[in-house]
């Protein structure tokens, strides 16, 4: 059975993209360079990723009750979080869930080397496609905007991993469109991702990787 269609973002804020100066000035060399994710995706410069990724708590702190709600999360529970770059939601989960035993992983070690001071201890540095921890070791796995950067194996891959780590629950966000004109928006905009399709094809491809939990989209 699959899991829902939920929108756990909601109270994220919405960023302001020029999303026609980007594909109109975006090159070969810009993605080559974000999808290193290194320095240049993190704290180079708007043309290469965020132009600089500072932990502000307008971001994650008002989406944070959202999780909590959803996945009953207490000072009990486990929480993983792949692609968690510099861990800023992480922070913001255990200021708000005292005692929450929490993770991260991501690929990008620059991420990891630069994150949070107060959460550094708690990451490392590892691939989606192979998650470093036994069946079943967390009572929620979160990935946002991570296994669409991956090729599509890749992807199913991740999709199986988080699935297996996750003891009930998981929820994942991906690039996706729902019409052409989403799907313009979204070419136009990509720096990163390597998988991207419609709502409805990532939903047949849900099922094909065996993947049960929640899931919504990331539409600019």
């Amino acid at each position: 059975m699959m899991g829902e269609e939920i929108n756990l973002l909601v109270n994220y804020p919405a960023a302001k993209r020029d999303l026609t100066a980007r594909a109109a000035t975006k090159t070969e060399e810009q993605r080559r360079i974000a999808r290193e994710f290194g320095k240049g995706f993190f704290d180079g410069s708007r043309e290469t990723g965020y132009g600089g990724f500072t932990y502000d708590p307008r971001f994650w702190a008002p989406v944070i009750p959202s999780f909590i709600e959803r996945y009953a999360l207490n000072s009990q529970s486990s929480v993983l979080d792949v692609g968690c770059a510099k861990g800023f939601m992480l922070y913001d989960l255990i200021s708000a869930a005292p005692g929450i035993n929490a993770r991260g992983i991501d690929i990008s070690e620059y991420a990891i080397n630069n994150a949070k001071q107060e959460v550094r201890e708690l990451l490392q540095v590892g691939n989606a496609v192979s998650l470093p921890f036994e069946d079943n070791s967390f009572d929620l796995v979160i990935s946002i905007n991570t296994i669409h950067n991956l090729d599509k194996p890749e992807c199913a891959l991740a999709l199986r991993e988080i699935q297996r780590v996750s003891k009930l629950s998981a929820f994942v966000t991906v690039d996706a469109y729902r019409d052409e004109n989403e799907r313009k928006r979204m070419f136009d905009w990509n720096l990163t991702a390597k998988t991207i399709m419609s709502t409805e094809e990532w939903v047949d491809f849900f099922e094909q990787c065996g993947y049960t939990r929640d899931y919504y989209w990331f539409i600019p």
